[in-house]
């Protein structure tokens, strides 16, 4: 029987969660900047967070997608191989 190697599956879903993780740091960031400009001593420009945050969002729908995707993968790849067995 021959033996198939998960690691690219799983390299992928780590890669994802790894961008889902990032991409809340990166929000929360943006949300302090956001958060210390309307401050009255703060005089800051808050319009890059605000444009950040969109960017955030669309990375963390991203690496949802790609771990949904190797996820699906993991399962596939099962089904076939109960199918074989």
């Amino acid at each position: 029987m021959k033996v198939i190697a998960m690691e690219p599956i799983g390299s992928a879903f780590n890669s994802g969660v790894q961008g889902i993780q990032s991409g809340f740091d990166a929000l929360k960031q943006d949300a302090d900047q956001i958060a210390k400009a309307n401050k009255p001593d703060q005089a800051m420009d808050f319009a890059k967070p605000m444009v950040n945050l969109v960017a955030d969002r669309t990375q963390i729908e991203a690496s949802v997608k790609a771990v949904q995707a190797t996820d699906a993968m993991t399962k596939t790849i099962g089904s076939l191989l109960d199918v074989k067995a």
